[in-house]
């Protein structure tokens, strides 16, 4: 009995194996899925992510025992890709591409075969990258069940931790695959400023860009302190920070907009409960052949003046720091990361030239100002995420619902969730 049940679970898991294997002919050079039926194009959902979603199983992000919800969560975030890259869309261009490639004349004109074919990579590339997670997905989801079903601990552990794994990796990819606007791959700017409130207001933008200098350490991207004007008695006035890595803006310009603090004041006396707001600007970071502004010398002020802070014999000795006010537009940057003027000079016309691009595409296409304009250009009223310390704990987004309970981890950093959540939430709007 044990045996012929062994038998029936392994038939079912070769069984994806072959669709795998078919799926995979998607991909492969000189073939495609050929249909099955008589008016099947080939194209439909056969097994994959669908097999699993369609078991209806709950999503949880509380157990790490429950293979069910890992297998649920990594067939949620296929779906939610494959919606993303317009998935027949993607499989018709493929076979598209594919005829075009078999043509014997094809290299007559070099240059369009040369773009048949790096689309082709490209867009294969996207396939096998999904199919693969399919086929881990069901392999793992067949061991599992084959797994409980025997009673054989080791093998459910195994098939549970697999599934745990390739969650993240799919939350990951499921993360990449919503970031597909002109800028998103690129560097960016993350800027800080306190807003009415003084002092808690001041401490709260500190505590602000603090979150995403430890976010992007998380992420292993680099973080250089551009510029920053510290308060009088704690905190920060305004900061600049750049984030470089794959997809920094993608994800970062999520977080534009205001951010509410209530928790009982550590600079009160009376101990009495405190709101207070901090504004929150991202700005790609472009190279300078990219961003086709020019800047007249003369819409130039160009102020030198020595770096603040608490820096060592050097950095309050000489006027190296740099502020650059654009007269026209009323712009001003200013960076004090580096000892040499004439980096800090380079790094704030980047800096410029960068906001000004972003105010032109904001104005051709009137888009949405938050994410593009200056911080003085974002109004209270956009609040778009609410930090509550007392009398309970929580963070919520305004935009997504979003929320948890623990506001610590997210003050550590962990705004991937709600990076997720808006990014997913923009996809389907």
């Amino acid at each position: 009995m044990w045996a012929a049940s062994v038998r029936h679970r392994l038939g079912i898991v070769l069984g994806r194996s072959v669709w795998a294997q078919q799926q995979r002919g998607v991909f492969a050079a000189g073939q495609l899925c050929k249909p099955r039926d008589e008016g099947d194009d080939g194209l439909h959902e056969r097994g994959g992510a669908a097999e699993v979603t369609a078991r209806g199983w709950h999503i949880s992000a509380e157990s790490e025992s429950d293979w069910r919800s890992h297998a649920a969560a990594v067939a949620r975030s296929v779906d939610l890709i494959k919606a993303r890259l317009q998935w027949k869309k993607v499989l018709s261009r493929l076979q598209e591409l594919d005829a075009e490639l078999a043509k014997p004349n094809l290299w007559e004109d070099a240059a369009k075969a040369g773009q048949f074919s790096r689309e082709r990579g490209a867009l294969a590339g996207q396939v096998k990258s999904v199919v693969s997670m399919e086929e881990e997905l069901l392999e793992h989801v067949g061991l599992a069940e084959l797994a409980y079903e025997e009673s054989d601990a080791q093998v459910a552990a195994d098939a549970t931790r697999g599934l745990a794994e390739l969650r993240k990796i799919a939350s990951e990819r499921e993360l990449v695959a919503l970031l597909s606007g002109e800028h998103d791959s690129r560097s960016c700017f993350i800027e800080v400023q306190a807003g009415a409130g003084g002092t808690e207001s001041m401490d709260w933008a500190s505590m602000v860009m603090r979150m995403y200098k430890m976010w992007a350490q998380n992420r292993d991207y680099e973080v250089t302190v551009v510029d920053e004007m510290p308060g009088e008695e704690a905190g920060i006035k305004r900061a600049t920070i750049r984030v470089d890595g794959l997809y920094a803006y993608g994800y970062a310009k999520t977080e534009a907009g205001v951010h509410r603090l209530v928790r009982i004041s550590p600079f009160d006396a009376g101990k009495r409960r405190h709101t207070s707001f901090a504004a929150v600007a991202v700005i790609p970071a472009l190279d300078e052949s990219e961003v086709n502004i020019e800047i007249d010398e003369t819409d130039l002020r160009i102020e030198r003046f020595r770096a603040g802070g608490a820096g060592g014999q050097h950095v309050n000795k000489t006027e190296s720091a740099v502020r650059i006010i654009h007269l026209p537009t009323g712009i001003v940057v200013q960076c004090q990361a580096d000892r040499s003027q004439h980096r800090n000079k380079a790094t704030a016309l980047n800096m410029l030239q960068s906001r000004l691009y972003q105010m032109e595409v904001t104005r051709r296409a009137k888009a949405n100002a938050q994410h593009t304009q200056a911080l003085s250009d974002v109004s209270w009223g956009s609040q778009i995420r609410s930090y509550v310390l007392q009398p309970y704990q929580m963070v919520k987004d305004l935009r997504t619902n979003y929320e948890v309970s623990d506001p610590s981890s997210v003050l550590d950093g962990e705004i991937d969730g709600f990076i997720l959540a808006y990014l997913a939430n923009s996809s389907t709007s």
